[in-house]
């Protein structure tokens, strides 16, 4: 089994083979089982049995699923990928193979990588179920501004395994490889078992002599923006917290311990207040008040008493909130170069008070762009898709917090990202006569430790150098950057055939344009949605991407029951933890009734 990643520029490109032989003198099934980031989008898959290959092709959705709903019915297809944990999905496909006879298995998938506290990441999950033979992992990066650091780490490496891991940086290129030998894989000299079970993780940034960088290949260009040393803005933030009776339990406690730490990290020229609501909504304090010595102190004191009580008035909860921050700026009570936020945790779905889609238009007629919203949705029972939709109209965004015993360091870690705004209302401008297919290009807020990507389409072939001008609110006064690349300079740099694959820029703007569509038409409607839906299905079978539009056919030989597979792109809030209808707060075990007359075991608690 070996993993190859390439990564150009942050945009990273995997490729997993696994082989496998039949020793046996009878046929027997084998099964091809990895996780992959959900974050990433399939790009290709393929069986090769004896020489002969047998690949997935990628379709419209709907076209995929009619083609093979006679099969579907049959009980002759199976779905190939599932949500796996908090940031992987499971691509899974078995086969019947003859004795003596080999199989390979190819996947490929790419992603864009994120910038987050200063890194970025790259996940790969490591879980072969069994020794292997030859096991490998291999990464090689080119960055074109320069290495500056690199590590990487697996949450199953010992101290034996950690020789194991050789990694290496100089200049634009750096290389991490991982290769065990089957006795290094053994949980003890004489086991069958294997140590490799867990997550192995690659971290790395960039040198920044400059806040931007500008990339031009073959007629598309990427920005990346990420400024360092800027003063950072005084926060104003606002914590609605959901407090109904089904928050009792690990809920509420893991909330208390998330705030009383993200308290200890709130600073003094910061504001803030909380909002609880169950049936009814209650305030802290009437405004916001400033992180004072002795205000943080009465603020934990008040989340040592934060218990649970009532229905789920999430729509008054939310409108106090916006009315307390947009109270706070008309009377001048906060700076007036100051960021703000609000964040709301809920658990369940509004019970009490307005309808759903009455609260997204009056939260939006309220909060009217001024400030960002962010969703966090604890547990399973949440109405994802409506608190997604609502964070996407104002700036926001939403992000499920898994019920474990770490809930509180999901909950931390959120605040960290939104924790340092350096600057506000950025705008990065190029010009119009030279470029289209623009990404977003306008950003509420830019956080520390974080990258703002922009990407688009050079319309004028004659261009010799393209200037990119940013312009944004910074803590002390407004600032402007400028960005210059030339065109044939870029290029030369970008040479280095044996770390580049392909045209990765590209690539690495139809992955971004796609990723914003579909965030656009989570939030439109009509006519609307219906383009953006078109534009997002002709760039996903252009650029052969696995995305919620598109599904991957893997057809398999005669000898198999299911003769064919369609591997889908799963999405948040559609899986099976999370049915549209399921009530709230239900004893386990009871049945529930609906409309077919078949029940359900609500057994989902135990879950």
């Amino acid at each position: 089994m070996k993993i190859d990643s390439k990564v150009t520029s942050r945009f990273a490109h995997n490729v997993i083979t696994s082989r496998a032989v039949n020793r046996a003198n009878v046929s027997k099934e084998v099964v091809f089982d990895v996780d992959l980031p959900k974050t990433a989008f399939i790009t290709n898959f393929s069986m090769t049995i004896d020489g002969v290959t047998y690949p997935g092709t990628i379709k419209e959705k709907e076209v995929a699923k009619k083609q093979y709903e006679k099969a579907v019915s049959q009980g002759q297809t199976a779905g190939l990928v599932r949500a796996s944990g908090r940031k992987t999905e499971k691509f899974t496909v078995s086969v019947n193979i003859a004795a003596a006879s080999k199989v390979t298995f190819e996947l490929t998938y790419e992603e864009l990588l994120k910038r987050n506290s200063g890194k970025y990441e790259m996940l790969i999950k490591v879980k072969p179920k069994q020794l292997i033979n030859h096991f490998e992992i291999q990464v090689n990066i080119f960055e074109p501004q320069g290495i500056s650091e690199l590590e990487a780490q697996g949450s199953f490496i010992t101290n034996d395994l950690s020789q194991v891991i050789k990694k290496s940086f100089s200049g634009k290129k750096g290389h991490v490889s991982f290769k065990p030998t089957i006795d290094q894989q053994r949980t003890c000299a004489n086991c069958s078992t294997s140590l490799l079970d867990g997550d192995f993780t690659i971290k790395y940034d960039v040198k920044r002599d400059r806040p931007g960088d500008l990339q031009i290949v073959n007629g598309y260009f990427v920005h990346f923006f990420a400024p360092t040393n800027l003063p950072k803005f005084p926060k104003n933030v606002v914590f609605v917290i959901d407090i109904s009776g089904s928050m009792s339990g690990i809920g509420i406690q893991q909330t208390r311990e998330a705030l009383l730490k993200i308290l200890e990290d709130i600073r003094e020229d910061d504001y803030f207040n909380f909002i609880l609501f169950g049936s009814d909504v209650h305030v802290w304090k009437d405004t916001l008040v400033k992180a004072t010595a002795e205000n943080l102190k009465n603020a934990k004191e008040f989340v040592r008493a934060i218990n649970t009580q009532g229905m789920t008035n999430l729509h008054g909860g939310l409108m106090k909130g916006i009315e307390m921050l947009t109270t706070a700026f008309e009377t001048n009570s906060v700076p007036k170069r100051s960021a703000s936020i609000i964040i709301m945790l809920t658990d369940g779905q509004p019970n009490e008070g307005k309808y759903r889609q009455e609260i997204q238009v009056t939260v939006k007629k309220a909060i009217q762009g001024r400030f960002p919203l962010y969703n966090l949705a604890f547990g399973y029972g949440v109405d994802y898709n409506f608190l997604e939709k609502m964070a996407l109209e104002n700036k926001g965004l939403a992000r499920r917090i898994y019920p474990h015993s770490d809930s509180a360091i999901q909950m931390e870690g959120f605040y960290e990202e939104v924790a340092n705004p350096m600057l506000t209302e950025v705008e990065l401008n190029y010009p119009e006569n030279a470029i289209s297919d623009l990404t977003q290009n306008n950003f509420k807020h830019y956080y520390d430790g974080s990258e703002i990507v922009v990407a688009g389409r050079i319309t004028d072939n004659d261009l010799n150098s393209l200037t990119a001008d940013v312009k944004a609110q910074g803590a002390e006064n407004d600032v402007t950057f400028s960005e210059q690349a030339d065109v044939e300079e870029t290029a030369k740099a970008l040479q280095e055939q044996e770390y580049i694959f392909g045209d990765y820029i590209e690539r690495l703007w139809a992955y971004l344009t796609i990723q914003q569509l579909l965030d656009k038409r989570t939030v439109a409607q009509g006519e609307e949605k219906e383009n953006l839906t078109t534009e997002a299905l002709e760039l996903s079978l252009k650029y052969k991407f696995v995305t919620p539009l598109t599904s991957m056919v893997v057809t398999k030989p005669e000898d198999n029951e299911d003769k064919a597979a369609i591997a889908d792109k799963p999405v948040e809030g559609t899986d099976i933890f999370s049915p549209p209808n399921l009530p709230q707060n239900i004893p386990a075990g009871l049945p529930l009734h609906y409309p077919n007359g078949f029940p359900l075991l609500a057994c989902f608690p135990a879950l």
